[in-house]
């Protein structure tokens, strides 16, 4: 399913949070320093553009950052606003294919849910990761 997305009517603008799980480990990002949170680790991504779908954001921020391809976007597993800012941020299962390259963050790193909770997280991702780590 590919909706639609666009800001939405309180202003505030959807940001995609690619949640990228290979053999147990997820992909991580660490924010250029001259950025909002930089240096801190995030899930790679982006803000969504007016008309486009999660799959196309995903797939033009992904292409961009990390010179993948993406061959799928899962429903949102967590919403989270960005204290401070006007972002909605959408953290979304996404299967890529390709070897992800450090091409727009400082450095990236595959890692366990165990480790990442040690990571220096930018303020939404942290709340990601408490979130999957919290027994449902």
């Amino acid at each position: 399913m590919h909706s639609r997305s666009k800001s939405t009517q309180t202003g505030l603008v959807r940001v995609i949070a690619a949640v990228v799980e290979r053999d147990g480990l997820f992909l991580l990002c660490r924010r250029p320093s001259h950025k909002r949170h930089g240096g801190m680790w995030e899930f790679p991504g982006g803000k969504i553009e007016e008309g486009e779908s999660d799959f196309e954001a995903a797939s033009r921020e992904l292409a961009e950052e990390l010179g993948v391809t993406v061959r799928s976007v899962a429903s949102s597993r967590f919403t989270a606003t960005d204290p401070g800012s006007h972002f909605v941020i959408e953290f979304m299962p996404v299967e890529i294919d390709g070897s992800p390259q450090c091409i727009e963050h400082s450095e990236i790193r595959w890692v366990s849910l165990a480790e990442m909770i040690h990571l220096d997280l930018a303020p939404s991702d942290r709340r990601f990761v408490k979130y999957l780590i919290t027994p449902k």
